[in-house]
């Protein structure tokens, strides 16, 4: 005959605390406090299970800064399948499917080590790429000659005479204190030689490295919605609702095609 133990309530109430306390508790919509990882299951936690494969936000492992979403090498994600996946899409009459490559794009990461530590941060780059250019189509913005993005009252970077600021490059970066800004970081004249995102392109690529490490790249862990606001504001606001659905469904296609979680708030 077997025995059953019967323990004192107090006790048992005790045991039932402490159980309780050890189960994850459910992480909603990925909240969870700042030092502990959401798991790919959705739950809070600090351990290997919670911080490693699969982790979907915070300090994970591999993934610091990026939102989470797996790691890996930057070159080992961006295969030649996948670049070509993208730009294979462009006709070819398209000016930027004879400028872009991936070595090109290789050798402009290769200064930001950093970048593309998760697998999400990697399909979130390349999803706002290829809206931007046209799966790489396009190396400068349409009718940009036309456009003046010239911030006369920005004395830090004075426009050049003669030159203009428009879109040029995978994120068609803009406006003299970006190309400026950029410059800088880069140790090149961008400022005064803006033409020359659009003709070399590993510089250009650069550019858009460049104001993803410094713009958009800070708010990754807010959901890739935070990333289109930082890239282009007006179209969250209303502006552009197509394109803002453009981009996730890019987002959405890349994160599928690397194996890993698109995660929370997508959408700006």
């Amino acid at each position: 005959m077997s025995r059953i133990t019967i323990l004192p309530l107090p006790l048992l109430t005790l045991l039932l605390l402490i159980g309780a306390a050890q189960k994850p508790a459910l992480a909603q919509k990925c909240g969870c406090a700042p030092n502990l990882c959401c798991s790919k299951y959705g739950y809070c936690g600090s351990t290997s299970a919670y911080c490693g494969e699969g982790c979907q936000q915070g300090p994970c492992q591999g993934g610091g800064g990026g939102g989470g979403g797996g790691g890996g090498s930057v070159d080992g994600t961006v295969t030649p399948a996948f670049f070509d996946g993208i730009i294979g899409q462009a006709s070819a009459s398209c000016a930027g499917k004879r400028f872009y490559s991936r070595n090109a794009f290789l050798s402009a990461a290769r200064q930001y080590p950093q970048f593309g530590d998760t697998k999400r941060e990697i399909a979130a780059f390349f999803a706002h790429v290829t809206h931007e250019t046209g799966h790489f189509c396009y190396i400068e913005e349409i009718n940009g000659a036309s456009l003046n993005y010239c911030d006369p009252n920005n004395r830090q970077y004075p426009c050049a005479p003669g030159k203009k600021y428009f879109g040029r490059g995978p994120i068609q970066i803009s406006w003299n204190y970006n190309y400026g800004a950029a410059g800088d970081a880069l140790r090149l004249n961008l400022l005064g030689s803006p033409e020359a995102v659009a003709n070399d392109p590993v510089v250009s690529f650069k550019t858009a490295l460049w104001f993803w490490m410094t713009s958009v790249r800070p708010v990754m862990n807010q959901g890739f919605g935070a990333t289109i606001r930082a890239i282009n504001g007006m179209e969250c606001n209303g502006g552009n609702s197509g394109a803002v659905d453009a981009r996730i469904r890019y987002y959405r296609e890349y994160c599928s095609k690397l194996g890993v979680d698109p995660g929370a708030n997508i959408r700006c």
